[in-house]
């Protein structure tokens, strides 16, 4: 039995309670019919994104509130998840082994320098000798062609656990973060999709992996997205028809800016990330020049007219230059919330495409 059959007529609260904007309408069953892999969330509808946030606030719920250490029915019990990084990485990494043992599964790390991931063996021949020793395949590599092939040739799930253009988990993460905060705020709310509905996010850094994932995903959620970036760091074409196309099932907004004070107005949400991913280290000097005057502050917030209750996001590792220390570490932030639910998106996206039918 799904343990999401549980829940009554809400989905639990972070509080432990039931009410708290949880809602009336379940996406549980959107779950049934998941594609095989995650490799963007463009991929998936926005009843199945919901369905996930749920089966991950249940977790928590579960876990903090009513101290269930681990899944007692098991759902990866017998099976092994291979987790290939070729980047270095610390949520990621923390959030998918203990997730793996919450459901009863075993791990498997496998770094850049323990294997032959893309060296001495090509893409092909890794996906198909790795997943025919394994029960599913967490992957967080470079190009966004190693996790496609990856998949491709995988006999087994591929879940993207971070590429060049999409980091899905991550996303997930944001969105049940931003669900406990609105949703305590939206008591009234039918559902996790009606507390997104009229939420405006301001994204104010650079045009990179988590900036496309964030508007291609968030419209379709009910969330309008105000996309600031500087000029020569542009949204591509086909993210812009995604997060479109998906603002047209929800009337959702999608608006594009370079400057910030502009993005910032009537923000519900700020959110920035990194301006120099890793491998970019030779573009530091220019992007510091590039993203002048995009440090997320209270003062920006205030001369662009944020929402009075705007919350700062921010997927980590944070660096000074991009948000000052009165927004990171205020009441305002919650950086550290969206970070450890990192652990409970993971758990419920391993669950959902990797767990034993019958669970």
């Amino acid at each position: 039995m799904s343990p999401l059959s549980n829940i009554k007529q809400n989905v639990v609260a972070s509080d432990g309670s039931t009410g708290a904007g949880a809602g009336r309408q379940l996406h549980s069953s959107a779950l049934k019919s998941l594609p095989r892999d995650m490799i963007a969330l463009s991929d998936y509808s926005a009843e199945q994104i919901a369905g996930l946030i749920e089966s991950a606030v249940y977790f928590k719920h579960k876990a903090k509130h009513e101290g269930q250490a681990f899944h007692p029915d098991q759902p990866l019990k017998g099976k092994t998840i291979g987790l290939i990084f070729s980047k270095r990485s610390t949520r990621t990494r923390v959030a998918s082994e203990t997730s793996a043992a919450y459901l009863g599964g075993h791990a498997l790390f496998l770094g850049k320098d323990d294997i032959q991931l893309g060296v001495n063996e090509t893409l092909r021949d890794s996906a198909q000798v790795i997943s025919s020793m394994v029960d599913g395949i967490f992957a967080r590599v470079g190009p966004h062609r190693d996790i496609t092939t990856l998949a491709k040739y995988s006999s087994v799930p591929v879940i993207n656990a971070l590429c060049e253009e999409n980091h899905p988990t991550q996303i997930l993460a944001d969105l049940m973060t931003i669900w406990e905060v609105f949703g305590k705020r939206r008591p009234n709310a039918n559902g996790i999709l009606d507390v997104f509905r009229g939420l405006r996010l301001a994204w104010v850094g650079d045009a990179n992996n988590i900036a496309f994932e964030t508007i291609a995903t968030m419209p379709k959620c009910g969330i309008s997205v105000n996309m600031c970036s500087p000029a020569g760091y542009p949204i591509p074409e086909y993210v812009r028809n995604l997060a479109e196309a998906g603002a047209k099932t929800t009337d959702a907004q999608v608006k594009y800016f370079s400057d910030p004070i502009e993005a910032v107005n009537g923000a519900d949400i700020i959110v920035t990330d990194t301006w120099v991913s890793m491998g970019q280290e030779d573009e530091k000097a220019q992007r510091m020049r590039d993203f002048e005057g995009y440090q997320v502050s209270k003062e920006m917030a205030q001369k662009g007219n944020a929402n009075k209750d705007w919350i700062f996001m921010h997927c980590l590792p944070r660096k000074p230059e991009e948000v000052t220390d009165e927004v990171f570490y205020s009441d305002r932030s919650v950086v550290f919330q969206e970070a450890e639910n990192r652990k409970w998106t993971t758990i419920a996206t391993f669950n959902a495409l990797l767990g034993n039918k019958s669970n």
